[in-house]
C-alpha cells in the first residue's frame, strides 16, 4: 500500500469489495471492511461468472504498476467497455525497468509474453537491438534463454529484474547461453541482443526460412503478392492453401496486430505451417484444418485473400469473393505464368470497370479479368 498515491488509497480504504490476487488483497490492512475475492482461475474464462456475481457498491480491483500495460484493466474494458471502469495507473513495470538500465523508451522495444508464446520474440531478433520482454512467471526468462541460444544468439545479455518497484527488487545479469537463475514469479527482462543478421520485417524472406515440401510460394512472387495485397495493422488474410504458411506468415511479420488464417487440407503441411510461424516469431498464425471452399464456410471476412492452391476448384473463387470485404484485395498464382491481384470496390458506387478495381473478379486463369488488373 505505501507505493499507492493517497488518492489510490482512499479508493482501496472506501471500497464495498477487493478484487485482487492473493499477494495483493495480503497486502491491504486487516482494519478493511471490504469484502475480498481472488481473481478466478483460469481468469478470462472465470470472470464473467465473477463480474455477474458481485453485489451492489465500490468495487476496486487491485493491479501492478499500469493496469493498461499487459495488465487487468485491459480485460475488464473488454468486457465491461470504457465507461464502466475507471483506471487508477501506478508507474508501469516497463517504466521502472527502463529506469533501471537507463534505457529510453526511444532505444528499445517492449514485448509482452503475459500468457503468450515466447516465439514472439523471433520476430524481434537483429543484432544490437534492446527488447524489454514482459514475463509470464518465474519460467520465462528460462524460456528466452532457450529461443535466443537455439537461434544463434546465445551470448546476448539478459538483465532480469524481479520484484520492481517492491523493497525486494532483484537484478540477476547473465547471457543467454549461460543462464542457471531462479528468478522471482515477478519480473521484467532487458535483452541485449548479440547475434547474426537473420530476416528483416520487409515481404520475400529467402525460400530456405522455411520448412516445406516443394508447396511453397517462390520469394519474388511471395514479395510482388504482398506489396499488392498491403498489409496494414489489425488487417485479416486468408492463406487458402498455404502450403508452408508463407503468405501468413510474412503477413503477420508486417506488424504485430496483423492476422492471418492459412487454410490447409493436409495434416503434415498443417503441423508444418505451425512450425514455421513459431519460427519466424508470429506463432499467432491460426491453422485452420481442412479443405475449401468447405473450411472457409464460419469464417470471420478478410481483409485480403490469397489463393495459392484450389482456385480451380469449384466453389473456392465464388466462396472467397462473396467474403472479401469493400476495399479488399485478392491474389492467386493459380495460373504461376500469369498470376493476378484485383481489388473489390471500396463503396457500392465504385466504378466495376475502373483500373485496378473489381466487383466480381474472373478467375486467374481468364483471358480478360474484368478491370484489368496488374499482374504479380
Amino acid at each position: 500500500m505505501s507505493g499507492l498515491s493517497d488518492h489510490a488509497r482512499a479508493l482501496v480504504a472506501e471500497a464495498d469489495v477487493l478484487i485482487g490476487s492473493p499477494r495483493q488483497l495480503g497486502l491491504v490492512p486487516d482494519a478493511s471492511a471490504a469484502s475480498r475475492l481472488p481473481w478466478p482461475s483460469p481468469l478470462r474464462a472465470g470472470l464473467p461468472a465473477l463480474l455477474a456475481s458481485l453485489p451492489q457498491g465500490r468495487v476496486v480491483a487491485l493491479a501492478s504498476g499500469d493496469p493498461l500495460v499487459s495488465g487487468i484493466a485491459t480485460t475488464l474494458i473488454g468486457l465491461l467497455g470504457p465507461d464502466a471502469v475507471r483506471v487508477v495507473p501506478a508507474v508501469s513495470s516497463v517504466a521502472l525497468a527502463r529506469a533501471e538500465l537507463g534505457w529510453s523508451a526511444e532505444e528499445c522495444a517492449v514485448v509482452s509474453l503475459v500468457g503468450r508464446p515466447v516465439a514472439l520474440l523471433a520476430r524481434e531478433l537483429a543484432p544490437g537491438r534492446r527488447i524489454l520482454a514482459l514475463s509470464s512467471d518465474e519460467t520465462t526468462p528460462a524460456a528466452i534463454a532457450g529461443l535466443l541460444f537455439g537461434a544463434g544468439y546465445g551470448a546476448s545479455v539478459l538483465h532480469v529484474l524481479g520484484d520492481l518497484g517492491s523493497e525486494r527488487v532483484s537484478r540477476i545479469d547473465a547471457t543467454a547461453e549461460t543462464w542457471d537463475a531462479h528468478p522471482p514469479r515477478l519480473n521484467v527482462v532487458g535483452i541485449e541482443l548479440v547475434g547474426p543478421h537473420r530476416y528483416g520485417w520487409t515481404a520475400g524472406l529467402p525460400d530456405d526460412a522455411y520448412a516445406n515440401d516443394g508447396q511453397l510460394t517462390k520469394r519474388d512472387l511471395r514479395a510482388s503478392a504482398l506489396a499488392r495485397l498491403a498489409p496494414t495493422p489489425g488487417a485479416l488474410l486468408w492463406d487458402v492453401g498455404a502450403g508452408a504458411g508463407s503468405l501468413s506468415i510474412e503477413w503477420s511479420r508486417a506488424h504485430p496486430t496483423c492476422r492471418a488464417l492459412a487454410i490447409e487440407a493436409n495434416d503434415t503441411r498443417a503441423a508444418r505451417i505451425e512450425q514455421n510461424a513459431a519460427s519466424l516469431g508470429v506463432p499467432t498464425v491460426q491453422v485452420v484444418h481442412g479443405a475449401a471452399p468447405d473450411a472457409l464456410a464460419e469464417l470471420p471476412a478478410p481483409d485480403a485473400i490469397f489463393i495459392g492452391g484450389g482456385a480451380t476448384v469449384p466453389g473456392v473463387l465464388d466462396r472467397c469473393l462473396d467474403a472479401l470485404r469493400p476495399g479488399g484485395a485478392w491474389s492467386s498464382t493459380a495460373s504461376p505464368s500469369k498470376p493476378r491481384c484485383c481489388w473489390r470496390p471500396a463503396t457500392p458506387n465504385s466504378a466495376a470497370n475502373s483500373p485496378g478495381s473489381a466487383s466480381r473478379p474472373r478467375p486467374p486463369s481468364a483471358r480478360s479479368p474484368v478491370g484489368s488488373p496488374p499482374a504479380v
